[in-house]
């Protein structure tokens, strides 16, 4: 029967055992040593099946770590996106009343002929969490897959994601926005294989750093031999806001075919001082000149957001969050 089927992994092989033991663990590699560790530890796990146009409907994954001892949570999610289904999957981390916490989260997502995904993933976590997620995407032919990726929690996070285009036509988006502050570091890894010609991908992070915190931005976009009429481009840009804070950049093309598009760049900068002598030569503090070029420097990625909804809920978790970034400033 059509339409959105959530439902434990366990019970998932009953009723759909075919396709859980073809795809579970078949796209996130047990050479990832997170990824063992996840897969030696989770418990039930999540199966979320689409079939049809469910575009209008989101399936929210929420993740809320609680209590006062420490504890360690391993989230497992299997996602099944059939042949022309549309569908939008947000899966969102948080704890609440906590001392320490450590995520270890993997999430598959196979894509059928002609389907589409609407992805996004949300890491709010407390700066007492150490967040290590892995997501891994299969894509069959003329599929589409957009991530939205918002990370601002987090003493130590690390967020991996691998997309394998296996079939002609298939396009895949991947954007993400990173705040840390104090002395937070994050990783981001991207990697998108282009395996068939005639595909797409882009991928579009910024970040926004300040005081003593640390991000490492690695990605990296295969291009193999016979994927003719690939397009391709990435970029990471960054703004630093402390003399204190460092970002590492390694945007990275290997190509092997003839006839592509492809291009990389990776920057970082402050805030421009004659921008803001020139907001406030129109009556504004330099308090809030700073303000509103960070938020115009964050909305870059924000406004790329397809859900209303889900665009306002990010677009006021960062605008809440920048006033504590700009203390240094001035």
């Amino acid at each position: 029967m059509p339409g959105i089927h959530v439902t434990s992994l366990q019970d998932a092989l009953e009723t759909n055992s075919k396709f859980v033991k073809e795809n579970l663990s078949a796209h996130a590699s047990y050479a990832d040593g997170f990824v063992a560790l996840n897969s030696a530890l989770f418990d039930e796990g999540l199966y979320v099946e689409i079939e049809g146009d469910e575009s209008d409907v989101f399936v929210e994954i929420v993740n809320i770590a609680t209590g006062s001892e420490n504890v360690a949570s391993y989230p497992r999610v299997l996602v099944n996106v059939k042949e022309n289904s549309k569908a939008c999957i947000i899966e969102a981390f948080f704890t609440e009343d906590i001392t320490h916490h450590f995520t270890n989260a993997v999430t598959e997502i196979v894509l059928g002929k002609n389907s589409t995904l609407n992805h996004g993933k949300v890491m709010f976590e407390s700066m007492d969490s150490v967040h290590m997620g892995v997501t891994n995407v299969y894509q069959s032919e003329s599929s589409s897959f957009k991530s939205a990726n918002f990370s601002k929690g987090s003493d130590l996070a690390r967020n991996e994601m691998s997309v394998l285009l296996d079939g002609t036509e298939a396009e895949c988006d991947i954007i993400g926005l990173y705040l840390t502050v104090d002395s937070q570091h994050i990783d981001t890894l991207i990697n998108i294989d282009h395996a068939k010609p005639n595909c797409f991908s882009n991928i579009m992070y910024k970040g926004i750093l300040d005081g003593n915190s640390r991000a490492v931005f690695g990605g990296e976009v295969l291009v193999r031999k016979d994927s003719q009429k690939t397009n391709a481009t990435q970029s990471d840009k960054n703004l630093i806001l402390s003399d204190g804070a460092e970002v590492d950049s390694k945007p990275s093309l290997m190509i092997y075919a003839d006839d592509v598009q492809c291009g990389h760049g990776a920057t970082a900068g402050s805030i421009n001082d004659e921008t803001v002598f020139y907001m406030r030569s129109r009556g504004l503090d330099e308090r809030m000149a700073s303000k509103f070029l960070i938020q115009a420097f964050a909305r870059e990625i924000i406004d790329q957001v397809d859900d209303p909804g889900f665009m306002e809920y990010i677009d006021n978790a960062y605008e809440a969050s920048i006033p504590n970034a700009i203390l240094n400033l001035g």
